[in-house]
């Protein structure tokens, strides 16, 4: 048996233990308060092009053959995760779970309603206030809190309430400061790469059942909605705000650069009761996500943790969050909380040590393990964050991607690099035939290395596609995180049924309302095609008349500048619209000559160079390839 067969074989047989040793109470923990689920247990899309979500998508983990394609330890926390319907935390407190890969709370506040993290999509959310209404009466919402700037837990507020009656008054909306910048500017940038790496993570692509999706291991998949977006009304700033909504009081915690830029908890000192956001789960969070993202800090992560600790856990007979399950009792939450910043602090201070003795990434990847003490937890199992991930991405944001090695410096890009590789081994069979060998030995990461070489080596070569795609479902079926297993399969899907040709997510009125013309100035600036930009040095005015805005943009050394504010008279025009005439022909691609003809653009000075401008933007491309060049 070789090494890497050994240590799979290991783990595996490990989980297996643990799993049968299991004593229930995180099942336990999901079960209580149980009320009711939904009738139909379809939520249609508004659309009606399918459904927005299916609660009984997971039904086949109740089937025991489910134990041979899906890792055990994925399959118990998958079964937790899919417990669906609404749920009865405490007096005043209820969950709707299962309804999407985040959960919503509803908070008794007398007169109505307070709605925390909505979910991703208005079809999810408003299914689960139908739910809600129908077995505890009917209140109005008054209040929605958005816990972070994530979309999962903002993006549903449309099925809860509705932009007229927030800017009535009738309904307050509650975030941390800085929520809204950082929810239309994490993914406006890198918005369309972070979308087709997301299906991978997220197994989007891939059907439900024991050989395809298993949960995130986070949740279950993001509903697949309409997002919607409002502004909040009231602005979190510091720990210990404290806020009174109805008849509820709330005590705030901001725990920034955690699990997202912009992220709170809150106290409800009259029910002995913590909101931990998504700073506490019921697995190991991700430090850098696979769909992309800035790197999260562990250190800061593990301090706000303590933090919770010292303010609110001792006080706490219930703790509840925005995924997963509720935890009772006080000395349950506090050693919950304490083991699960100490995971955290643990993989931030081993991988600097490991780091400052020389090793690298990959080989600290391969050494750091959490202590039995903690790896044994629930929840710090590897489901959505990996301690092998988590540790690189430690790496990554002290000292970056580069790891001092020369031959690291420049390398080969993966193309040519697969071509000199396969030549260097004696051709394409010579690699097919030597991956063949080490997949029946077990050692399929090796085999996946030697396939990877061989399909960028000649991408048409079905065989080695094949090869490939069956090294990576069997390494989907052994993994213990539900994002590994997701992006496994979902690269044994492309390989053997080529990309799917998804048209690219458009932003909502909601969203592009919310959006500052900045941020879509700096989307177009990230667009240009330096090729059409070359040589070309001018300046455009842009006058925006339904937000009373000016913008000057200048093109020059093929990068474009945009300034708020401002009109410089030596520009060769200026351009008069509303922000829907800019978005239609700078981002969008219609043409401006139509625009200009029906008076909805004008021009004074070179109408050309406007339309020079958006020429010179390249649309994305959303279904580029991954695993093959």
């Amino acid at each position: 048996m070789s090494a890497q067969q050994s240590a799979a074989s290991k783990a595996l047989e490990e989980v297996r233990q643990l799993v049968a040793a299991d004593d229930r109470r995180d099942f336990e923990f999901a079960e209580r308060g149980f009320i009711a689920t939904r009738k139909d247990p379809v939520i249609p899309r508004d659309t009606g092009d399918g459904p927005a979500f299916d609660l009984t998508a997971y039904d086949y983990l109740e089937d025991d053959r489910t134990g041979e394609t899906v890792n055990p330890s994925l399959r118990r926390q998958a079964k937790i995760l899919t417990k669906h319907g609404l749920f009865k935390v405490m007096d005043g407190i209820y969950q709707v779970r299962g309804f999407c890969v985040s959960t919503v709370t509803f908070i008794d506040a007398g007169d109505g309603w307070i709605v925390v993290d909505p979910l991703t999509s208005v079809e999810a959310a408003r299914a689960a206030y139908e739910l809600v209404s129908e077995n505890l009466g009917h209140k109005p919402v008054i209040s929605v809190i958005y816990s972070h700037s994530h979309a999962d837990h903002y993006a549903g507020v449309g099925g809860v309430t509705n932009a007229a009656d927030v800017a009535a008054g009738k309904v307050s909306i509650i975030a941390p400061a800085g929520f809204l910048k950082e929810a239309v500017s994490e993914n406006i940038i890198a918005g369309p790469a972070m979308l087709r790496r997301a299906r991978y993570q997220f197994g989007l692509t891939l059907k439900h059942g024991c050989c395809g999706e298993a949960t995130s291991g986070l949740g279950p998949k993001p509903s697949m909605g309409t997002p919607s977006l409002i502004a909040p009304t009231i602005d979190i700033t510091h720990t210990g705000q404290e806020l009174t909504v109805g008849n509820v009081r709330m005590v705030f915690q901001i725990t920034p650069g955690t699990e997202a830029p912009a992220e709170m908890n809150f106290f409800l000192p009259d029910h002995r009761a913590v909101f931990m956001a998504e700073n506490a789960n019921l697995c190991m969070h991700n430090l850098l996500p696979a769909r992309g993202a800035l790197v999260r800090d562990a250190k800061a992560w593990a301090d706000y943790l303590t933090e919770s600790i010292r303010l609110f856990a001792g006080e706490s007979d219930v703790m509840f969050a925005a995924h997963g399950i509720p935890r009772f009792g006080t000395e349950e939450i506090v050693t919950f909380l304490a083991n699960h910043r100490d995971a955290y602090k643990f993989l931030h201070d081993q991988t600097i040590r490991l780091m400052n003795t020389g090793l690298v990434a990959a080989e600290i990847a391969e050494v750091l393990k959490l202590p039995d003490v903690l790896a044994k937890q629930w929840y710090n199992r590897g489901y959505y964050g990996t301690t092998s991930h988590n540790s690189k991405a430690i790496y990554q944001r002290y000292i970056g991607w580069y790891d001092a090695n020369p031959a690291n410096l420049n390398p080969l890009p993966p193309e040519p690099a697969a071509k000199r590789y396969v030549e260097a081994m004696g051709g394409q069979q010579a690699v097919k035939a030597r991956a063949a060998d080490a997949a029946t030995a077990g050692e399929l990461r090796w085999a996946a290395t030697l396939l990877n070489h061989a399909v960028f080596n000649d991408a048409s070569d079905r065989e080695a596609r094949e090869q490939l795609a069956a090294v990576y479902t069997q390494l989907g079926y052994e993994a213990e995180a539900g994002t590994w297993r997701n992006i496994y399969l979902t690269g044994a899907q492309e390989l053997t049924e080529g990309v799917a040709n998804l048209a690219p997510v458009a932003a909502n009125a909601d969203v592009l309302s919310a959006t500052t013309t900045p941020m879509l100035l700096d989307v177009a600036a990230v667009r240009v095609n330096p090729a059409k930009a070359e040589g070309l040095n001018f300046m455009v005015n842009i006058r925006l008349t339904d937000r009373d805005e000016k913008h000057l943009v200048t093109v020059a050394n093929g990068v474009l500048i945009h300034e708020e504010g401002i009109e410089d008279t030596k520009a060769g025009a200026t351009v008069t619209m509303t922000r829907m005439e800019l978005l239609l022909t700078l981002l969008a691609g219609f043409p401006v000559a139509d625009f200009i003809e029906k008076g909805a653009i004008e021009v004074d000075g070179d109408a050309a160079l406007y339309e020079a401008l958006t020429g010179l933007i390249e649309a994305p491309k959303p279904n580029f390839n991954i695993v093959e060049p």
